[in-house]
């Protein structure tokens, strides 16, 4: 009884201080206070969500029109015009007190007069206006119509993206406002191609990247910026399905880039409410012709050699290409002395051409596996 009655007090003390360490980590483990956390609720109050819209203008014919021509040579009608009016989603984050947002410029690129709208963390709803933009980087420089004041993320401080850091992403994922996801920086330095689109240096990481989040931060356990959430590979080239391929644009590109936007707005102010581009592309609004990237489906239908060029969907009647006997079906594979394999392509090299301007097409039909080329170049003068 002696040796029981000794052993049971050293029990009791023991489990005592298992009740207090116990204690101890229940405190430590409060989630209010994980860096995880509080690294979302220093930057959630400036981060936006951007509703825009865009007028589409699409030239269409009646299918029974196109049966007809099949049978007879030529078409009975004119083509009607119809005007679309698309929406779409993405985010921002407020990067000054008096409301200037840095975003993706393909979430805002297309955005019609007066049609950018943005939604602060706290619900309240504001027009904005863009101000200037870079396709290279893909970033965009809005402003709140406004003079309220305004949380904002500062660029003063930024991530030194270490490889293995924890990261997260900030947005309005599908339309989902303050969606957070988390992971680790994966690797920095990425090139990539993702719909057309040419992205140098950015940093990749496993958080999930989703629809909407186009334009959002993306930041470190200590709320620094790590990038502008820009791109998820869903596919590889070769169609594999891929998981965890998420894509940023490095801090360091988008403070140098806010400096010069800046700038900009102190030279041009009170330019309001100017879409980024036309509404209707280049190639259509100057030459008459709709274009539509090759990709492998279509060229197996057609039997066109893939990766080459850019289709002819439609051309309108009386326009330049029309007069120069342009014809829908056709495949552009030069514009000047460049080769074109996208639309994008095409785009930005007739970006500077204004009415007058005299291009050249190289334009006809290359046929899979070395067959049938034919081939001319027909100059076109934009209207």
């Amino acid at each position: 009884m002696g040796v029981h009655a000794k052993i049971w007090p050293a029990l009791g003390v023991a489990a005592t201080l298992t009740l207090v360490r116990s204690a101890s980590c229940l405190a430590q483990a409060d989630p209010a206070a994980e860096p995880a956390v509080l690294a979302v609720a220093k930057v959630l109050p400036a981060v936006v969500n951007i509703n825009t819209e865009r007028v589409v203008r699409r030239t269409v014919r009646d299918p029974i029109e196109d049966f007809y021509a099949q049978f007879f040579g030529y078409y009975r009608g004119r083509p009607r015009e119809i005007r679309q009016t698309l929406q779409s989603l993405g985010s921002g984050f407020i990067v000054d007190p008096a409301g200037y947002i840095v975003t993706n410029q393909h979430v805002v690129a297309r955005a019609a007069d007066l049609k950018i709208q943005v939604t602060t963390n706290n619900g309240k709803t504001y027009n904005a206006h863009y101000i200037t933009g870079d396709d290279k980087t893909d970033l965009a420089f809005i402003k709140i119509d406004s003079k309220d004041s305004f949380p904002f993320i500062n660029l003063d401080y930024i991530s030194p993206n270490l490889l293995g850091e924890t990261v997260l992403v900030v947005g309005n994922a599908v339309g989902y406002g303050s969606s957070i996801s988390r992971g680790v920086l994966s690797a920095t330095k990425r090139d990539i191609s993702i719909e057309n689109m040419e992205y140098k240096n950015l940093v990749q990481t496993d958080a999930a990247i989703n629809p909407g989040n186009s334009g959002g931060p993306v930041i470190d356990i200590s709320g620094r910026l790590v990038g502008i959430s820009s791109a998820k590979m869903a596919f590889t080239p070769q169609g594999v399905p891929t998981q965890g391929l998420g894509f940023a644009i490095p801090a360091d590109v988008v403070r140098d880039s806010v400096k010069n936007f800046k700038a900009f707005a102190e030279k041009h102010p009170g330019g309001k409410n100017q879409p980024a581009v036309d509404e209707t592309a280049n190639a259509e609004r100057m030459f008459g012709m709709q274009l539509q990237d090759l990709n492998e489906e279509l060229t197996d239908a057609l039997g066109y050699e893939p990766g080459q060029g850019v289709l002819i969907s439609a051309v309108e009647p009386s326009s330049p290409a029309d007069q120069a006997g342009v014809e829908r079906g056709l495949v552009i594979y030069r514009v000047g002395k460049h080769d074109v394999n996208s639309v994008k392509d095409i785009e930005n090299l007739l970006g500077r051409a204004s009415s007058g301007t005299s291009v050249d097409f190289t334009v006809g039909v290359v046929h899979a596996g070395g067959g049938e080329k034919r081939l001319e170049t027909v100059t076109l003068a934009a209207r």
